[in-house]
């Protein structure tokens, strides 16, 4: 079980919305974004991330998302709703599988699983720089986002 969150910062920081159904890499990505200075919302299926999506969207700094989730929202859909919101933002995708059925959109990258945790994290700070650099905004810290990944 994840600890409970707490409610409020010291400073703003960069946000992730991370989209992975598998729970124990979900919880590992989550605990060392955070450890890096990456404030992170976690997701286990599309449509816990797209509510996150409606919920704080505007606040996310960039996507992490693998590309096969259980049930009807796949990854890709998870990425079209958030870069309608922030069309300029960057998507990392993620799979297991190396051919992709859709090309990526501009601006994203594309990791094949199983990855190497240090490239994500060395992705991370790139982007925690490049949104300290734009003044970003803060990630929203609510209990509910924990619910969501249940």
């Amino acid at each position: 079980m994840l600890d409970p969150l707490p409610t409020s910062w010291p400073a703003p920081r960069p946000c992730v919305l991370i989209v992975e159904d598998s729970y124990m890499l979900l919880e590992l990505l989550v605990t060392l974004c955070e450890q890096h200075g990456v404030a992170t919302l976690g997701a286990a299926s599309g449509e816990a991330a797209l509510a996150l999506l409606r919920q704080h969207g505007s606040r996310i700094g960039w996507l992490l998302t693998d590309i096969r989730l259980p049930g009807p929202i796949d990854g890709w859909h998870v990425a079209e709703a958030y870069r309608e919101i922030q069309p300029h933002r960057p998507v990392i995708y993620s799979s297991t599988t190396a051919t992709l059925k859709r090309p990526a959109v501009p601006g994203s990258t594309f990791v094949t699983k199983p990855f190497v945790i240090a490239d994500i994290l060395r992705l991370a700070r790139m982007m925690a720089n490049e949104a300290e650099a734009s003044d970003a905004d803060t990630c929203p810290r609510t209990d509910t986002w924990r619910q969501l990944c249940a």
